[in-house]
């Protein structure tokens, strides 16, 4: 019979079973395991059989009777349809049916319960209970779906139903974004916790592949899905990155004038901190596939350029620009930030994107050129306002170690250099470069203005001598610190200058020192100009009657002029040598002016030998004077002492008839002697006829002249009074 062939078809199978499980002699020790197995499978097979043969269209009736008694007690009888309860007893799922209905009714107290477990901190729990009421949901939504897709009516009505349970999404949802977003401290505390939320997230990502997957054959989809919770978790994280860099700026310029530099180290700390703990602790909380170090590392880079583009279109100051250019350029990618060894080799410096683009760059460097050179300007004119305060004080200016006469202005200079050099460098050689090319270019006009300055306050003096009380001092200070200025730029060049470029930069550098050489040279006149002011009375009295008769007027000339190169000592030796050879020929020069002056005219003989003796006699005061002054310069090199000597020697001569002879000697030696002045030498002799003059001077015209190769032509300096020229050859 059927039975029987049930029976054999039954144990041929069985057979079939146990051959297939006792293959190998090894499997003989788990006959035992094999056995309990089976029963339990044999078990539940006639558990299920049991309740299958129950049903029967009676019971379906008794069913009905029972949840109707239920809902009766619940007191929701009125808002179950008895729609619902046909839905039951008619589906082929008539048992599953059952279970959500029984589901359907305890919907409140699951909800209750997974609410709780959330503030235990139980999410995994809390989220399988989640789990179950969706599954309740979606597969008697999905029943109604296929029994009539278009009774929306029906399927709103069960949502309704399960209305907490969206509640409880949500409330879930938010609890794992609050573990997401403290992720980074999470982590370091209670990494299980995490864990716990990523295996959530994971959960919900399968079961939505799962119902996309039966959207695709069916059409039908739950609501709320798909959630794309991993999605929003790394939302989440970016909302969280962005807000950890903008929330460090703790300070204003107002509040701090270094707020930048603090604001970009916290970013640099922060970020570095978070990078690395996300290598090594969160990287393993989460599956391989999320390559969270890599979306956080894009994360964090995204949302610093988002930051430096914000601070770039700040309107900074000049330092500020460096300080974001540096940091931009310079510290992101060094070891301090994502160069940092512990990072490699997930994070390659090499193919990091700028944090700006080259455009912003340059628009910077350009906004930080121009602010720096409009800083210069004003700093280097404060400067020299600042020092010319001092040129009128009642107290001589400061010395240096050596006791040479300064003032501040050349260091203030050159360390305000210096501080925008070092900031420069910060960014790159050739911006400290184009800074150094600036400064001096700066330099050479300040250094005019500087010059202006000194020649306005030797005007400012002559109005009145004895006001500023300390001109000379500050005079002296003005004439050193050009030497100063010249060492300084030296020293400024070869510290960041590259040796390739200092020829670029040599003409400007030529054209500095030639600046300063005037500006020392104009301030030694000026000085000299106030000794000459002093010996003018005593110059007046030369070649005069009272001179002859024995006036002291050279002896107060020396003591004068040393009395003054007593303060001239303050002067740095490489101009007060230029300043002693100048006062030397300054002295000779008036000497012999008051000669060509013919303030006196020798009556005979002895009085010219008289005032020529007394002419060599003063021109050895004046030699033995700047040898003094100046020791180690030699002896009178240009001998000008000599050719008051010469001059001496025309006018002691007694023999008339040598006196072309003498006169052409005079000549041949100092080859810019004019007639005009050898007239007033013959006038001042006393004893030359106007025909002798004449002669002398018209022969004088073909002589050969054999000047010292050392002579700096002198008497084109001095002029003859000419009104009296007429009368004497008459």
């Amino acid at each position: 019979s059927t039975m029987e062939e049930m029976d054999r078809e039954a144990v041929a199978t069985a057979v079939q079973r146990v051959a297939g499980m006792l293959q190998r002699p090894d499997q003989l020790d788990k006959v035992e395991q094999y056995r309990r197995r089976e029963a339990r499978k044999k078990a539940s097979v006639e558990a299920r059989l049991k309740v299958q043969t129950l049903i029967s269209l009676s019971q379906y009736i008794e069913y009905i009777g029972i949840i109707s008694f239920i809902l009766f007690q619940k007191n929701c009888y009125n808002c179950f349809p008895v729609y619902f309860l046909m839905l039951l007893v008619s589906c082929v799922y008539f048992r599953t049916l059952i279970a959500f209905f029984f589901t359907f009714v305890s919907v409140p107290e699951i909800v209750r319960e997974a609410q709780d477990l959330i503030e235990q901190g139980e999410l995994l729990q809390a989220h399988r209970k989640l789990m179950d009421l969706e599954c309740s949901r979606d597969n008697l939504m999905y029943e109604q779906y296929r029994m009539d897709s278009r009774n929306t009516h029906d399927m709103n009505l069960i949502h309704t139903y399960f209305g907490d349970m969206q509640k409880l999404s949500e409330e879930l949802a938010k609890q794992l974004w609050m573990v997401v977003q403290r992720s980074l401290v999470t982590v370091r505390r209670d990494p299980t916790l995490l864990v716990s939320v990523v295996r959530i997230i994971e959960r919900e990502e399968k079961i939505d592949r799962r119902m996309l997957d039966r959207k695709k054959q069916t059409g039908f989809i739950p609501p709320g899905r798909p959630k794309n919770w991993k999605e929003k978790m790394f939302n989440i994280l970016e909302r969280t990155v962005s807000t950890r860099i903008e929330g460090t700026q703790a300070d204003t310029r107002e509040s701090d004038k270094m707020w930048l530099v603090r604001h970009l180290e916290i970013i640099r700390k922060y970020v570095l901190d978070d990078l690395l703990v996300a290598k090594t602790l969160l990287d393993q909380c989460f599956p391989p596939h999320y390559d969270i170090f890599k979306r956080l590392l894009s994360m964090y880079h995204q949302a610093l350029s988002i930051r430096m583009q914000e601070l770039a279109s700040e309107d900074l100051e000049a330092n500020e620009i460096v300080s974001l250019l540096a940091w931009v350029l310079n510290t992101y990618k060094s070891t301090e930030m994502m160069g940092n060894s512990e990072l490699s080799p997930e994070v390659d410096i090499n193919c990091l994107n700028l944090l700006l683009s080259q455009n912003v760059v340059d628009q910077l460097l350009s906004k930080y050129m121009s602010t720096l050179t409009s800083n210069i300007i004003g700093w280097l004119r404060k400067a020299l306002e600042t020092d010319k305060k001092d040129w009128v004080k009642e107290t001589e200016p400061e010395a240096d170690q050596d006791g040479y006469y300064q003032t501040t202005l050349p260091a203030i200079v050159f360390q305000m250099f210096e501080q925008n050099l070092l900031v420069a460098a910060q960014i790159n050689d050739d911006l400290k470069t184009k800074a150094l090319l600036l400064c001096l270019q700066q330099m050479n006009s300040f250094l005019t203005r500087y010059r202006d300055e000194a020649q306005l306050y030797k005007e400012e003096h002559l109005k009145n001598r004895q006001y500023p009380r300390c001109y000379v001092q500050y005079m002296i200070a003005v004439i050193n610190n050009c030497q100063t200025f010249k060492e300084s730029i030296i020293s400024l060049k070869r510290k960041y200058l590259k040796i390739e470029m200092e020829d670029t930069l040599s003409s400007s550098h030529t054209n500095m020192d030639a600046i300063l050489d005037t500006i020392a040279k104009e301030a030694c006149s000026s000085l000299l100009d106030e000794v000459f002011m002093d010996l003018e009375p005593h110059l007046n009295e030369l070649m005069t009657k009272k001179w002859l008769m024995g006036s002291n007027a050279v002896g107060t000339i020396c003591v004068t002029v040393e009395d003054y190169f007593n303060d001239f000592a303050k002067i740095k030796r490489s101009y007060r040598k230029t300043m002693t050879n100048e006062a030397y020929r300054r002295v000779v020069v008036e000497y012999i002016r008051a000669i060509m002056l013919k303030r006196i005219s020798f009556k005979n003989a002895e009085e010219r030998k008289d005032g020529a003796e007394r002419m060599i006699k003063e021109a050895e005061q004046f030699r033995f004077l700047f040898k003094k002054l100046a020791p180690g310069s030699g002896e009178d090199t240009e001998g000008l002492c000599g050719i008051i000597e010469a001059i001496a020697e025309v006018i002691k001569l007694t023999d008339p008839s040598l006196l072309y002879l003498e006169v052409s000697t005079l000549v041949s030696k100092y080859p810019d002697i004019r007639d005009d002045h050898i007239a007033a030498l013959l006038t001042v002799r006393g004893d030359a006829s106007r025909d002798m003059k004449q002669t002398i001077i018209e022969t004088l015209d073909q002589g050969p002249s054999q000047p010292n190769p050392n002579y700096i032509p002198i008497f084109k300096e001095i002029s003859v009074p000419t009104l009296t020229v007429p009368k004497l050859l008459k």
